[in-house]
């Protein structure tokens, strides 16, 4: 679920929050100099969860399992000239323990509608030291909420 009016976008996007062994896997977009949480957008009829579960297998070729809400993200930021108002569900999920990327240290590529995303494991105590947005994810990542937290968030 997208629109756009003039210079502003709209987005709600779902998230996924997968943590193993201490890192924590992020993606980018060939050619940004960010990293962020996979998702994707949901879609008219769609239950958040299916969202996150649908994007992964187009993304990376996975089923997940979908294991608690995290966050409820607004989250304004600018991006490519245009003015962004995100409201993104954060899941906690599971990638499945035979996936060969789980234990790997080098990126690996993905796809999303001909869009090459690079992924990559992170270490949590060094998210601080990379690009990452929404930026309170570099030290949200490393305590998750045990319960559902609304988080209001701006990037300039």
């Amino acid at each position: 679920i997208t629109f756009a009016h003039d210079n502003i976008r709209f987005t709600h996007r779902i998230v996924g929050v997968a943590i193993e062994d201490g890192r924590v896997l992020l993606h980018q977009a060939e050619g940004d100099d960010f990293w962020a949480l996979p998702g994707g957008r949901a879609e008219l009829l769609e239950p958040a969860a299916d969202t996150l579960r649908r994007e992964m297998r187009e993304e990376l070729d996975i089923e997940v399992e979908v294991v608690r809400p995290l966050w409820l993200v607004e989250n304004f930021f600018q991006h490519q000239g245009c003015q962004h108002h995100e409201l993104g569900i954060y899941f906690l999920m599971r990638v499945p323990v035979d996936w060969s990327h789980r234990a790997q240290t080098d990126p690996f590529l993905g796809d999303e509608n001909g869009t090459r995303l690079i992924f990559r494991w992170f270490p949590l105590a060094e998210l601080a030291a990379i690009k990452v947005y929404p930026s309170f994810l570099a030290s949200g990542l490393r305590a998750l909420p045990a319960t559902l937290q609304h988080v209001v968030h701006i990037d300039s």
